[in-house]
């Protein structure tokens, strides 16, 4: 069966958009957990508690964790959809049961997640937490891997709207990483392990999303969970799901982590070696911050008295409003931007700005004007 077509039979329904909580993955987990392959394996600042969720005897060991960061959402949505596959009974879940003992834990910061904040209750990052552990969460993941002791680590993440390949103009919608071991980003055999994973993801991801696929910097920093355990010999991949055009609940791009989840173990389980491995993966593009979410060209604005030609960039801010994340856009950037892209472009070819507040845009100003007092914008965007 195709990717895609795998993705649609089992993608899980119950969970869609940005705002995923432990109460609502519960259900799922409870679902699957046909032969305790559930488990209770610490708790969090908050005294929420941390699911690992086990399967397969398979020889080959593969640990994955989401939402460390607590609002970064998509790639759990995935690993669930990709749990649900492994329960379907269907003979390609019969041979990865086989062939692989996975371990995930869904959701690692179950209080980021509640709060819809990047750090957990006591505003720790904990992806700069893995040398100092001085976070319950921390700790989980450690003690998890240690007992586990995992052949391959898969360390899933969202990155923000920010990203494009490159300068090509295209948004990263998905990036990876083979995280450095040592400050000189040396090439082991651990490290080459996961740049052999991300560059047959990358050959199968380019036939439906080309060009937008891009390699995450690996800049050494030892206290990101991912740099340490490379350093421990154990190969570890870094996931980051990011924009797909129009995707701002991150449905489209959720179907690409799927599909490089399965490409990752169909990758291990055939052991493939390829030739110029290493500039394979290097030829893969680099992330860079070149987008806002909306870029206006052309704008004239009533500067004491001159008018002048301008452009300015809005950038939405996600905010957790009564259970639900709300995009709220505010003006980012004014200035030419002659290097930047705008995910959506608006060319105002002289018109004049308007709003309720000095008629000049300001940089954390809410994105509510009008042009030539005609063209009216609420949130960023065209009132109809």
């Amino acid at each position: 069966m195709e990717a895609l077509d795998l993705f649609l039979n089992f993608k899980e329904q119950s969970v869609q958009g940005r705002y995923l909580t432990l109460e609502a993955i519960l259900p799922i987990l409870k679902k699957h957990n046909t032969n305790n392959q559930v488990k209770h394996v610490g708790n969090s600042v908050q005294e929420r508690p941390i699911y690992s969720y086990q399967i397969g005897t398979g020889k080959t060991k593969i640990f994955l964790w989401s939402q460390m960061h607590g609002n970064e959402s998509t790639t759990t949505k995935a690993l669930l959809d990709f749990i649900t596959l492994l329960n379907s009974e269907t003979e390609l879940a019969k041979m990865l049961l086989e062939a692989f003992t996975f371990l995930a834990i869904p959701i690692l910061n179950p209080d980021g997640a509640y709060l819809y904040t990047r750090e957990n209750a006591n505003k720790v990052d904990l992806n700069r937490d893995a040398q100092d552990l001085t976070q319950p969460e921390s700790l989980v993941l450690r003690g998890v891997f240690e007992v586990f002791q995992p052949d391959y680590c898969f360390n899933l993440h969202d990155q923000r709207t920010i990203f494009g390949v490159a300068d090509s103009g295209k948004p990263a919608t998905v990036s990876f990483l083979a995280p450095s071991y040592n400050e000189e980003r040396d090439i082991n055999a651990t490290r080459l392990d996961a740049i052999r994973v991300i560059n047959n993801i990358n050959s199968v991801l380019q036939n439906y999303i080309p060009g937008q696929v891009g390699r995450f910097d690996d800049s050494f920093n030892i206290n990101c969970i991912g740099d340490t355990f490379q350093s421990l010999g154990v190969p570890t991949i870094l996931f980051e799901a990011g924009h797909f055009p129009d995707d701002y609940l991150r449905e489209e791009t959720r179907k690409y982590i799927f599909i490089s989840l399965l490409v990752s173990f169909a990758t291990l389980f055939e052991n493939d070696v390829v030739d110029n491995e290493i500039s394979q993966y290097l030829n893969i593009p680099q992330n860079k911050v070149v987008f806002y979410d909306f870029m206006y060209k052309n704008i004239k604005i009533n500067y004491d008295g001159n008018e002048i030609i301008t452009n300015f960039a809005v950038q939405y801010k996600e905010e957790l409003i009564d259970g639900k994340v709300n995009f709220k856009a505010y003006i980012a950037a004014i200035d030419n931007l002659d290097s930047y892209f705008g995910h959506y472009e608006y060319d105002a070819q002289g018109a004049l700005y308007s709003d309720n507040q000095g008629n000049l845009p300001k940089v954390n100003q809410i994105a509510d004007f009008s042009l030539d007092d005609t063209v009216v914008f609420v949130n960023g965007m065209i009132k109809v």
